[in-house]
């Protein structure tokens, strides 16, 4: 049986990202209550992304790897290494996703189960 203590997660990412959606069909499939915030509709306020910057996380959360990021200027990648935030506000999809939080605290940046578990 549910708990009605279950926590309730909020989900930050872009709906047509493949890993955000194999995490809301997990959470789906395991009655997980959760939220979805879409970077592109929604955006993110500037100090929320701040606060995650400064987190363990923070490191994870400039997504170097996108195709945003090879198509940025050399002067807009060496602003984003001083700053990223107002690149990552621009262009949400500089963000890695999704970013998984409990509205607190981030769980899970990227998406791996194991990550989760504990959670649910």
């Amino acid at each position: 049986m549910l708990s009605d203590e279950r926590i309730h997660l909020h989900v930050y990412g872009i709906p047509n990202c493949d890993t955000v959606r194999a995490a809301l069909a997990w959470l789906d499939t395991r009655r997980v209550p959760h939220t979805f915030h879409d970077f592109r509709k929604e955006g993110v306020p500037e100090p929320e992304l701040r606060r995650w910057l400064a987190t363990a996380h923070g490191p994870l959360l400039l997504n170097r790897r996108s195709t945003t990021w090879r198509q940025l200027s050399a002067q807009q990648k060496e602003a984003a290494e001083a700053d990223p935030v107002p690149l990552m506000l621009e262009f949400p999809t500089l963000i890695k996703r999704p970013v998984i939080t409990d509205a607190e605290t981030i769980l899970d940046v990227g998406f791996d189960p194991a990550n989760l578990e504990d959670y649910i």
